[in-house]
């Protein structure tokens, strides 16, 4: 370890700080000499990554991390309780959008643990009205490291996607902003068995977690993708795209198109896959 001219060993942090003697004149200089210390074993890899990340949130908007419409679990103002509990328990979220009788409009947000007390108490009569909260709405375009901020200023961990002309584009989450800085976080609902890697959501689309192993996608699928130097289906798709594709990003691979669902800058997490 080196040290300073006093003889005491000097920490990471200054030897950081002697990187940025020469003041960088953009984020772009900023991620060289941030690698240029991880190269210098100044920060491990780890660190290095969540500050690439942290600079990399300041660059992307919502449109480049939501979830779309059309993979939204929500709910209808109108459903009953018997109704909408099967859905609330598959998908383990926390959080659902209400949407109106036409599902056209976002009346608010209900939260799982809002319907513990309904189960519990025999006879009370369900009214999903009771149980909204406020809506958050943000459009496409706004800045990762602008909403994350907001979302800690109001405690909102939900907030509602709108496009250009107020219609609802899709959804977004803390977790989702989170994971652009410290990567992919999973809990005990996110694939964990085996065969919910690949799931089926309807005849000819499926979704295909990234971490899949190749041999495991061709047997589902009586495909032959070639691996070359790859073990699973997200490394095959990044090296057909030679970079590291973003959200909403298409390939067609052989007899199959890939589409990039979910993902960081710097990985994929999960592809709708459908043949063509």
């Amino acid at each position: 370890m080196s040290e300073d001219r006093s003889g005491q060993p000097r920490s990471w942090l200054e030897k950081l700080t002697d990187l940025f003697s020469d003041d960088p004149q953009s984020r772009q200089d900023i991620k060289m000499i941030v690698r240029e210390a991880a190269e210098r074993s100044i920060v491990d890899s780890d660190t290095l990554n969540i500050l690439e990340g942290a600079l990399q949130v300041s660059e992307m908007q919502v449109r480049d991390i939501m979830v779309p419409r059309s993979q939204m679990v929500s709910i209808k103002i109108d459903e009953s309780l018997q109704d909408l509990l099967p859905r609330v328990i598959e998908s383990a979220h926390s959080r659902f959008p209400v949407l109106d009788e036409d599902e056209s409009e976002v009346m608010g947000v209900m939260l799982a643990k809002d319907l513990l007390p309904l189960l519990l108490e025999q006879g009370v009569q369900f009214n999903l009205r009771d149980l909204l909260r406020p809506t958050t709405f943000v459009p496409e375009s706004k800045r990762l490291n602008v909403l994350l901020r907001e979302f800690r200023a109001t405690r909102n961990h939900l907030a509602v996607v709108v496009d250009e002309f107020g219609g609802i584009a899709g959804l977004v989450t803390i977790e989702d902003v989170l994971e652009q800085i410290v990567g992919d976080i999973e809990d005990e609902h996110d694939f964990d068995e085996e065969e919910s890697l690949i799931k089926e959501v309807e005849e000819k689309l499926y979704m295909v977690k990234a971490l899949t192993p190749l041999e495991d996608f061709n047997e589902f699928f009586q495909a032959e993708l070639n691996s070359g130097d790859f073990d699973t289906i997200g490394g095959v798709v990044v090296h057909h795209f030679g970079r590291v594709p973003e959200c909403n990003e298409s390939i067609s691979i052989e007899n199959w198109r890939f589409k990039v669902v979910n993902g960081t800058s710097r990985q994929i997490n999960l592809l709708e896959v459908t043949p063509v």
